[in-house]
């Protein structure tokens, strides 16, 4: 291993753009959306409209209806995966992703151990799922079927365990977009008619995300390099919500190479993985609240500035951002055809302003019907 002192540093704004390639937001890419969310192993979904508007920021010509069409044909889903959030994910990645999170599940369920007083979670599994393979149920639904068999739990618990224990997805219309859907859930496997992957073994579907040769764990931390890297052990963790990966890393050094920032943190990254230089141009990108690219970094300085620090969310409300120059430079909001732009840098130089009316004006045209379109300018919040 490498002296840590002898590792060549990356400094900030160089994590950034290399972040920013990976993410496909230096420029817009000709890719399809299927090929888009598997890239960036899910998309963050606790909301139904910001997986449309992340692939809309990354992605060329990108319409509402391509994803909308992935979710109705049951190629990608929505479920519960990393950092216990809801995702949108290929099928082929919901059925390999879910094991590998399962501990963090288990840990979960640990926490609500006193409302469970007397529950055998493998009976409670077993009944949920009869239950949800059935037919599509609410979370109410599941809640009040558990409680007949255990009347004394509590009933969050109860929701919380079958939640935990099951690799529970929304069924449509949930999650399509312009259709109202009230969340339905059933099994992974009885939605996509396929078995979940086993954790520990070779990773299926061609390798994870075509990564073959390795673990499903090992092939999920290539991955995470090539969406989010350079990156440390500890940034991995953030984004998985998983703990004690260390070893998958010191695994795969052979096959990466090895960084430092500016702060001396080892960072792995995948030897041929673009690396842009730091003064590489980064166009405006408006991005939806809880986009994967704020919360998968244990530091989050390579995209938030100290003077961004704290200003992407209110209380647990993240709010929508807006990147100028790679970094959070402002919040923004949509209003029907009106979009509202709140900078943190109250007066950007005139071509900066363009640009940011430019990339909103586009974000009017494509993700609204149109009418009453524009972009307006406000103080910015607190």
């Amino acid at each position: 291993m490498a002296s840590r002192t002898a590792l060549p540093v990356l400094g900030t704004r160089a994590l950034n753009r290399a972040t920013l390639a990976r993410q496909l937001l230096l420029g817009r890419v000709e890719m399809s959306a299927r090929d888009a969310v598997a890239h960036l192993v899910g998309l963050q979904a606790q909301n139904v409209k910001p997986p449309y508007f992340q692939l809309h920021a990354r992605l060329a010509g990108f319409r509402p209806a391509e994803l909308a069409g992935l979710m109705e044909s049951r190629e990608v889903v929505r479920m519960v995966t990393m950092r216990s959030t809801i995702h949108t994910h290929t099928a082929d990645d919901a059925l390999t992703l879910r094991p590998l999170v399962q501990p963090a599940r288990d840990r979960e369920v640990n926490y609500f151990r006193k409302g469970l007083v007397g529950v055998d979670l493998d009976r409670l599994a077993g009944l949920a799922r009869a239950f949800v393979e059935s037919e599509p149920r609410t979370m109410a639904e599941i809640r009040e079927e558990l409680l007949k068999e255990w009347p004394d739990a509590d009933p969050q618990s109860l929701s919380v365990a079958a939640r935990c224990r099951l690799p529970l997805v929304q069924v449509t219309p949930r999650g399509v977009w312009g259709r109202a859907g009230q969340v339905r859930l059933t099994t992974v496997e009885n939605w996509l008619g396929r078995v979940v992957f086993e954790a520990d073994g070779v990773s299926g579907v061609g390798g994870v995300g075509g990564v073959s040769g390795v673990s499903a764990l090992d092939g999920v931390v290539l991955r995470y390099l090539a969406a989010f890297g350079p990156a440390s052990v500890k940034d991995m963790q953030t984004w998985a919500g998983l703990t004690r990966l260390r070893a998958a890393f010191e695994r795969l050094r052979p096959r990466l190479v090895a960084f430092q920032d500016e702060n001396g943190v080892e960072l792995f990254d995948l030897p041929d993985a673009p690396r842009p230089a730091a003064d590489t141009p980064a166009p405006p990108r408006f991005l939806p609240e809880f986009d994967n690219l704020l919360l998968s970094h244990a530091d989050r300085g390579r995209v938030i500035t100290p003077e961004g620090k704290g200003r992407s969310w209110t209380g647990n409300q993240a709010h929508c951002v807006l990147l100028v120059d790679g970094f959070l430079a402002g919040l923004w909001k949509l209003d029907g055809g009106l979009l509202t732009v709140e900078l943190l840098d109250e007066k950007p130089s005139r071509e900066r302003r363009a640009e940011i009316v430019a990339e909103g004006e586009s974000l009017v045209a494509q993700m609204t019907d149109g009418s009453g379109s524009g972009v307006r300018f406000a103080s910015i919040r607190g």
